[in-house]
C-alpha cells in the first residue's frame, strides 16, 4: 500500500481494523533504527525503554530557535551541528512553530532528507481523533521529508477530557496503531504537563512505548510528576523523556523578568539555579533522556558539555536542589493545572 492511499483511508475502515485487529494489507517494511556515529563518544547513552534504541541522554527540542517564523538561517545549522555533536534524537510537533506554518517541522526537514539515517525523530498529533490526526501525520512526513516516524506521540495530555476523546471510536488512539501497524510509526508514545493523574490513566489504558513528561527540581512542589507518575512509567519499561527542565528559564539565575507589563512572565523573578544544576537533576532521575530547545549554537554546545561530563545526584542532592526551587516553583512550574 503507498503511504498516502494508506493515510487517506476513511473512518469506517479504520473501525474495522480496530476491530478485526489485524490489516489486511501487507505493512511497510521499517528500516533498522537509526544510528549516529559520534553519539557513544560525545555523552552517556541510555535505554530508550524497551525499544532497542540508544539514546544520547541529552536531545535536541523543536523549540525556542528552531519554531522562529524565517528562521532557517539560523535553525537549520543549529540542527546540523547538534547532529555533528552526537545528538541521536530530536523532537517535534505538529504544533510547535504554528498549527498551519509548522516551522519547526519545516526545518527538521531540511536536514533528515540528508541526515535521516542518523536520528530518532519524535513528532506528536494534537488532535484527538482518528481522521484529524491521520491528516496531520501525512503533512509531518512531507514538511519533515520522510517515509516514516520513529515515535509518534498524542501531544500535551491535560484533562481526563481528553484521555475519553483519544480513546473514544474514531478517537486518535485509532490513528496511533493503525499507522504503527502500516509501517508508518515505528513506536507510539503521550506527553504532558499538566497533571500526573491524566498521564496516569492513559498509561493504564494503552501499552505507551515513551513518555515526555515535564520534569525540573520544582516538581514535588505542586502535582509532581516524580511522585507517583515516574515510578509507573519506570514499572512498564517505558521510554522515559524529560522536558522543562530550565522551564523556558525560569528555573535559572539567569532569568530576566521581562519589561512588558502585559508580559505571562512580568511578576516572576530570577531563579535559583544554573543549567548544569537543573540539567544534572532530571539526570539523576530514571530518565531515558532530556530534550532541550536551544536559541543558539553556544547554548547547545553548553548543553551537550553538561550531557557529556555528567554525573548522578545522591538523595540529599536531589532535595537541596528542590528545596532551593522551591521559592520559584510557581513560575517554573508554569505548566502544571493551577485550577481545578
Amino acid at each position: 500500500m503507498k503511504r498516502r492511499d494508506a493515510l487517506k483511508l476513511g473512518t469506517a475502515a479504520a473501525a474495522g481494523f480496530v476491530a478485526r485487529g489485524v490489516m489486511a494489507e501487507t505493512p511497510k517494511v521499517l528500516p533498522k533504527l537509526p544510528s549516529n556515529p559520534a553519539t557513544r563518544e560525545a555523552m552517556p547513552t541510555r535505554n530508550l525503554g524497551a525499544t532497542g534504541f540508544q539514546v544520547g541522554i541529552f536531545s535536541l527540542g523543536g523549540q525556542a530557535a528552531i519554531e522562529q517564523a524565517d528562521n532557517f538561517d539560523a535553525a537549520v545549522p543549529l540542527i546540523e551541528r547538534a547532529l555533528d555533536m552526537g545528538v541521536n534524537y530530536v523532537d517535534t510537533s505538529a504544533r510547535y512553530g504554528g498549527t498551519e506554518e509548522r516551522w519547526s517541522e519545516r526545518y527538521f526537514g531540511e536536514v533528515m532528507k540528508d541526515r535521516r539515517s542518523q536520528v530518532f525523530l519524535a513528532t506528536k498529533t494534537h488532535d484527538r481523533t482518528r481522521d484529524g490526526s491521520m491528516k496531520l501525520l501525512e503533512r509531518s512526513l512531507d514538511l519533515l521529508k520522510t517515509d516514516h516516524i520513529d515515535l509518534w506521540q498524542l501531544h500535551a495530555l491535560s484533562r481526563m477530557e481528553q484521555v475519553e476523546q483519544a480513546f473514544a471510536p474514531g478517537g486518535a488512539i485509532e490513528a496511533l496503531v493503525e499507522a504503527r501497524d502500516q509501517g508508518i510509526v515505528r513506536y507510539l508514545g503521550i506527553s504532558g504537563h499538566a497533571d500526573p493523574d491524566v498521564l496516569i490513566e492513559a498509561i493504564e489504558r494503552f501499552p505507551f512505548d515513551t513518555i515526555l513528561l515535564a520534569l525540573n527540581a520544582a516538581d514535588p512542589h505542586h502535582l509532581s510528576f516524580k511522585a507517583k507518575l515516574l515510578p509507573l512509567a519506570v514499572e512498564r519499561e517505558m521510554g522515559i523523556i524529560g522536558m522543562k527542565i530550565p522551564a523556558r528559564g525560569l528555573i535559572l539565575k539567569s532569568w530576566k523578568t521581562p519589561k512588558d507589563p502585559s508580559s505571562r512572565y512580568a511578576e516572576s523573578v530570577p531563579g535559583t539555579l544554573d543549567m548544569r544544576e537543573a540539567m544534572r537533576y532530571v539526570l539523576s532521575l530514571p530518565v531515558s533522556t532530556v530534550i532541550v530547545g536551544c536559541d543558539s549554537i553556544a547554548q547547545l554546545e553548553e548543553n551537550i558539555e553538561i550531557a557529556r561530563s555528567f554525573t548522578p545526584l545522591n538523595d540529599t542532592q536531589l532535595a537541596q536542589l528542590e528545596e532551593r526551587a522551591e521559592p520559584v516553583h510557581r513560575q517554573s512550574l508554569f505548566f502544571r493545572r493551577w485550577r481545578a
